[in-house]
């Protein structure tokens, strides 16, 4: 059985360079701003925004997120190969799903029963004023609400996550250098 290659071999070649998002010709005006380091780099601070960032772009526009994401890390200083590749987790393949959790979520968090809408939104309805509307408002808007509920709530679960993560990762390197640094220092004596 072939060996597997770390995560970070799998997927930091699938990330865009900063070449690659320099020359996209949407991103021409402001490519200097990619062009930072800082926004580059993989820090404990730069990649729980990162994923933030990355969630909540992905949630709140299921098409065309990758540019959000990465407009958003510019002012949050977050780390935008890290934002773009989280986008993903909407993909055409994904968007399905997504839309029908995001509907289950919607409704419940409005409590709209089974006949279709809540009580008030009912006595609205029945008012008359959104008698056209009110096809799109029972279908989309549920499914709306759960997509804003899930890019803010994920975006959240995502930052937390992350950070414990890397702090994780993090701290097991350090202990391996230390562990290596006190072989060394054993053979020595």
């Amino acid at each position: 059985m072939a060996e597997r290659k770390p995560i970070k071999d799998r997927i930091v070649p699938k990330m865009p360079t900063r070449d690659e998002m320099a020359e996209n010709r949407w991103l021409a005006p402001i490519a200097h701003r990619f062009l930072s380091p800082e926004l580059w780099r993989f820090t404990r601070r730069s990649v729980p925004r990162g994923v933030a960032l990355g969630i909540f772009s992905g949630f709140i526009i299921p098409i065309g997120q990758i540019f959000l994401a990465a407009f958003l890390a510019l002012p949050a200083r977050a780390n935008v190969p890290l934002a773009v590749l989280v986008t993903f987790v909407t993909n055409p393949f994904t968007l399905p799903f997504w839309l029908f959790v995001a509907n289950r979520v919607g409704k419940f968090f409005l409590r709209i029963d089974a006949s279709g809408h809540s009580e008030a939104l009912g006595r609205e309805i029945a008012s008359g004023r959104w008698e056209g509307y009110s096809w799109f408002f029972q279908t989309a808007g549920a499914t709306a609400v759960g997509f804003v509920l899930l890019a803010v709530i994920g975006s959240a679960i995502g930052y937390l996550v992350s950070g414990w993560v890397w702090r994780f990762w993090v701290g097991r390197k350090l202990r391996a250098k230390q562990r290596r640094y006190m072989e060394r220092e054993g053979e020595l004596l």
